[in-house]
């Protein structure tokens, strides 16, 4: 793990647009969440877990990019991978278009923050 010093310099688009992609998937799955609340079902829990795991992880994700914390690309890399758990939990509902929006915020989320795991803040 490599130590970042503290910067005055604006983020990158890069770092902007993982930012935006964290936070507009962190909204997805809370709404995704409210959803499976309001419907219950034993069936939505292994999908409920996913979401909630994916929901944190963008929310922190965002936050210590935003700070640029040293630790921020390490946690990148973890926000992917939840993010891919959490598109694969919801696409075992196809058929239901909120599950389905939900996988392809979590899908570009992914994307964006395995870029991000390997470059600086």
């Amino acid at each position: 793990m490599t130590q970042q010093q503290p910067t005055t310099e604006p983020m990158s688009q890069e770092t902007q647009d993982c930012v935006q992609a964290c936070m507009a998937c962190h909204g997805v799955c809370e709404e995704t969440m409210s959803s499976c609340l309001q419907t219950g079902g034993e069936a939505r829990m292994p999908i409920m877990r996913a979401l909630m795991d994916c929901s944190e992880m963008t929310r922190m994700c965002a936050d210590m990019m935003m700070r640029r914390s040293p630790l921020a690309n390490e946690m990148c890399m973890m926000c992917a991978q939840a993010c891919d758990m959490c598109a694969e939990a919801c696409m075992s509902m196809p058929d239901d278009e909120r599950m389905t929006r939900c996988a392809e915020s979590c899908r570009r989320c992914s994307e964006m923050c395995r870029s991000m795991a390997g470059a600086t803040m």
